[in-house]
């Protein structure tokens, strides 16, 4: 089992600018490929924690907006602003920890995941 920490706006769903400020005024759109990748990463057993910079005030919508949109999380870590996301791990006889940065709004269509340990 894996633990995945996954960004929200422009990441998993179509980046309209204002969740960062954590203003959700419209419906979001998936992102090619999310979906598929989410369920099986969550029938695999996987954790999944959601990450985002949008307030603690929208926690009610932005949760309503994951389950209509069928996005499987385990947690959801909210205020944390985008700025700058360090994650910091140790190294044993393998790698433990990845980072994957993927363009905005692009999709998960075209991601190695087996780079990652993911597959």
């Amino acid at each position: 089992m894996k633990t995945i920490i996954c960004d929200i706006d422009g990441t998993l769903t179509e980046y309209t600018g204002l969740g960062h400020l954590g203003i959700v005024r419209e419906e979001h759109k998936l992102l090619p490929g999310v979906l598929e990748r989410m369920r099986s990463w969550e029938i695999k057993g996987h954790r999944i924690i959601l990450i985002t910079g949008r307030r603690e005030s929208v926690r009610e919508r932005t949760e309503s907006e994951l389950r209509r949109l069928g996005i499987p999380f385990d947690m959801l870590l909210m205020g944390y602003a985008d700025s700058g996301r360090i994650l910091i791990n140790d190294v044993g006889p393998r790698v433990k920890a990845h980072a994957v940065n993927v363009p905005r709004d692009a999709g998960w269509n075209d991601i190695n995941w087996e780079e990652v340990g993911l597959d």
